[in-house]
């Protein structure tokens, strides 16, 4: 939708109670018309997204801001699904890069994994649109303590709890989350700067190993998560040798 009057007679029809915004289950509803099928998770992200008075709702101006931001994904995901209807994941990571996330290998085949939902390598343009939807919130959370504009930051207790949380609901499951904390985890293991020592990194992964066994969560998650873990610990014994 480009057309300003256009964009203006969908968000009416979607504003049934014509309130001049709409929530979260009418932009889910309005979208699944378009045959976009989102979580209402997603769709919540969304408004967050571009919620500049923080009510939790959407006006018609925010509204304008997520579409420019939504055509811009559209464009990137029809240049490269080469008439299949799907991306595979090299066309996920060029679309990504005209986009301007510039991810590097663990961070996007995390992301991959967590987004590609029927786990069969093919992306339709709901799940790339979702997956865009979670790099970009990061990078605004990420943005928010970087404050200084460095491509670093450093998090005492409390932020990083925060943030956990922040992403634990851009994600929308548990192993989503931890997927994403052990990739940034091992980001800070080889970063020159860093204070963390490999062999104590190996002794926490080791630790958050046993620890996993004993959450309440589905089996195939779990396998997933005890997987990129060891990954991990073994890409670290090697950087010992």
């Amino acid at each position: 939708m480009e057309n300003a009057t256009i964009l203006r007679e969908w968000f009416a029809r979607v504003d049934s109670e014509k309130t001049g915004s709409i929530s979260a289950p009418q932009l889910k509803s309005a979208l699944a018309v378009g045959n976009l099928e989102f979580p209402l998770s997603v769709v919540q992200q969304m408004i967050r997204m571009y919620d500049f008075d923080r009510n939790g709702t959407m006006s018609f101006q925010e509204f304008v801001a997520l579409n420019k931001f939504l055509l811009k994904v559209q464009q990137a995901f029809s240049e490269r699904e080469r008439g299949r209807g799907y991306l595979v994941p090299d066309d996920v990571y060029e679309a990504l890069g005209k986009i301007g996330f510039l991810l590097d290998s663990p961070a996007f085949y995390t992301v991959c994994e967590s987004f590609d939902q029927k786990k069969n390598g093919m992306f339709q343009l709901a799940d790339f649109i979702s997956l865009c939807i979670f790099v970009q919130s990061a990078r605004n959370l990420f943005n928010s303590f970087d404050t200084a504009k460095q491509g670093r930051v450093t998090l005492d207790l409390n932020q990083f709890v925060y943030c956990s949380e922040c992403l634990f609901n851009l994600t929308g499951n548990f192993s989503t989350l931890l997927l994403c904390l052990l990739w940034s985890t091992s980001f800070l293991l080889f970063d020159y700067k860093s204070s963390i020592a490999p062999r104590l990194a190996i002794s926490m992964l080791g630790n958050l190993l046993f620890k996993l066994s004993l959450l309440p969560i589905a089996e195939y998650e779990l396998q997933q998560i005890m997987d990129a873990v060891e990954l991990r610990r073994t890409f670290l014994f090697k950087f010992l040798l």
